[in-house]
């Protein structure tokens, strides 16, 4: 047998960079190449349509290697397993152990216990725990801050007593006062106090960690990537600050935060992102001069997005955590929760949990997800958009750091300025459809209805005891608008929109299409149909089927022909809609026509004046 290797492709003469560029000139037909191909980006820069070897050689990121400062391709060199996680609200400790040995034994191995203020205690953990081998899985805790040091004064007690060996005992204590003031505008610095206590209480547990980042709020909030990223960085810094001026040290402190991060739906950008988080990170951490560079390394939750997710056609909220858990985990996150897809509207129930644990295990078990170390690396896009969020993430870093830290920005309120902003431009961009939503403002289902289904939000256990002393961040799904307009569509009055359908076949086709789906984004009975051979033909027919809303579907050059004698036939029997803009607009809006449905509209908007109008 030869042992000479036959080198593949010989035969084929490599393009260059600009051979690639001139044939797309040539499909292009003349069109503008950067403003048909390149995409700019809300993190901040631009998204070129093909990569290639020579884009990434000038990178640092290619040269890192697995489980090495700076930790870019991961904390591990020799696998990608998480920790399948799932949360458990323990308002009652029996009930929460009950649940807890039942997930532990349907694939879960990370547990993350919500416990209220007031039921924090020796008795209620020793019962909270019974029979858990905590040595064995990953044990996560979440409580008020103010009983955060409590709590880890009773775990430690617990631990010592069970005989745990230290080394082995990996988990968490959510203790992160900074968010209240981010999130719910509260005042909780006195409590920051207690962030060295509670490090000094569990220094003796090397993989427990106490100090949590939770920007997976902001996230949930509408923030950019980008923005989730830079804050975060500086977030964790805040507490990195605090913890060494307190005197402890370094590796001490950094070891024992933890980070909480959301997963969106932009799929090779999280991915990225997960990356370059620990990249930074580790950069930070860094410059506080730690005896061990594993006391750089980024160790992160990750949380699939609730803000993305909708109460109408809710199993579409199972694709949308599908593939931001693959975006997670592919980036080597520590653990991962999944968000059942009913979240949105109700408290998840068995099944919805089930499902959101078998994604996970889908994942890992099926799929190989943790055989591979960073799958992504040396990708020419993912190493492209790994370097480039470091860029815009380090200058918002750099940027709160030189106004003062985050603290200073918290109170001040400027970082809830730049979220709730992005909010409210995320939910204008969804009111416009420049940004989609399945199954709520794009393709709804016309005949699904809300079934008594109202959203849910989450209160903390200690809401309310506090006057508010700071801005605090609006979180408001993005479909909320549309869900919120269709279920009082549903509870007043649902009403009949017919398409007129008229003239040139394939466009008249198009554009009821298009109207049918324009209108049951506010819940609207729409009944389409074939073709009629007259306007009256149609308008008779509108009316027997009890049209509130008869739609004129057809080209714009026929509007002419056909718009002023459907509306004057029509006679104010039923709103009258034309679908499209067309050239004639301004001839058809002096007559007296003054409702157009088209892809410049705003459709919340729109439907919102059509409810009014029909007194709904």
């Amino acid at each position: 047998m030869s042992n000479n290797k036959e080198k593949l492709f010989t035969e084929f003469q490599a393009p260059t960079t600009q051979e690639w560029l001139d044939k797309i000139q040539v499909d292009l037909k003349g069109a503008d190449f950067n403003k048909r191909l390149v995409w700019r980006t809300n993190e901040g820069f631009n998204v070129q349509p093909f990569y290639r070897r020579e884009d990434v050689l000038k990178l640092k990121t290619p040269e890192a290697l697995p489980g090495e400062f700076p930790f870019v391709r991961g904390n591990k060199k020799d696998n990608n397993v998480w920790y399948v996680r799932q949360n458990i609200m323990a308002d009652d400790a029996a009930a929460a152990n009950a649940k807890a040995l039942d997930v532990l034994n349907k694939g879960i191995d990370s547990l993350g216990f919500r416990i209220p203020g007031d039921k924090v205690s020796e008795d209620f953990i020793n019962t909270l725990l019974d029979n858990i081998l905590c040595e064995c899985i990953e044990v996560n805790f979440e409580t008020c801050p103010c009983k955060a040091l409590t709590l880890a004064q009773i775990l430690r007690a617990y631990f010592e007593k069970k005989g745990y060996d230290k080394e082995k005992l990996v988990g968490s204590i959510n203790f992160d006062p900074i968010s209240k003031i981010v999130m719910k505008g509260k005042d909780a610095t006195e409590k920051l106090a207690d962030a060295p206590k509670l490090v000094e209480t569990l220094k003796d547990f090397p993989h427990f960690r106490c100090i949590a980042v939770n920007s997976d709020a902001l996230n949930n909030a509408g923030a950019y990537i980008v923005q989730e990223l830079g804050y975060a960085l500086a977030w964790g810094n805040e507490y990195m600050q605090l913890l060494t001026e307190a005197g402890i040290d370094a590796d001490l402190a950094a070891s024992k935060i933890k980070f909480n991060m959301g997963v969106s739906e932009n799929y090779f950008m999280e991915l990225a992102k997960f990356r370059t988080a620990r990249m930074l990170w580790a950069q930070i951490v860094k410059q506080y001069e730690p005896k061990c560079d594993c006391s750089c390394q980024m160790i992160v939750n990750a949380t699939t997005s609730k803000y993305n997710q909708t109460l109408f056609d809710s199993y579409v909220n199972l694709l949308r955590s599908q593939t931001e858990a693959m975006s997670a985990t592919l980036a080597g996150i520590h653990s991962l929760v999944v968000t059942p897809f009913d979240a949105p509207y109700e408290t998840p129930n068995d099944f919805s949990e089930r499902i959101a644990r078998n994604q996970q295990l889908l994942l890992k078990e099926e799929s190989h997800f943790g055989a591979v170390v960073d799958p992504g690396a040396g990708s020419y896009y993912i190493e492209h958009l790994t370097d480039s969020l470091a860029t815009e993430g380090w200058k918002i870093f750099l940027q709160v750091e030189e106004e003062g830290g985050f603290l200073a920005a918290a109170k001040e309120g400027k970082v809830q300025d730049v979220i709730n902003a992005t909010n409210e431009k995320r939910h204008a961009d969804a009111a416009k459809r420049k940004e989609f939503i399945l199954g709520t403002n794009q393709f709804p289902n016309f005949t699904e209805k809300s079934e008594g289904k109202k959203a849910v939000d989450g209160q903390c256990c200690c809401q309310g005891d506090k006057e508010t002393a700071f801005k605090a961040i609006k979180s408001t799904r993005l479909a909320a608008d549309f869900e919120n307009l269709r279920i009082h569509t549903e509870e007043t009055k649902v009403p009949v929109a017919f398409m007129l359908t008229i003239g040139n076949l394939a466009m008249r086709q198009a554009r009821a299409q298009f109207s049918c789906n324009f209108l049951a984004c506010a819940g609207y009975k729409v009944i389409d149909n074939l073709g009629f051979k007259t306007v009256e033909e149609g308008v008779d027919a509108a009316l027997e089927a009890g049209a509130d809303i008869v739609v004129l579907c057809s080209s714009d050059d026929e509007y002419a022909e056909y718009a002023i004698p459907a509306f004057k036939y029509l006679d104010g029997r039923a709103m009258f809609v034309v679908a499209g803009a067309p050239a004639c607009m301004e001839d058809l809006k002096a007559a007296g026509i003054e409702n157009f449905v088209h892809v410049r509209c705003n459709v919340l908007e729109t439907l919102k004046e059509y409810n009014a109008k029909l007194g709904i």
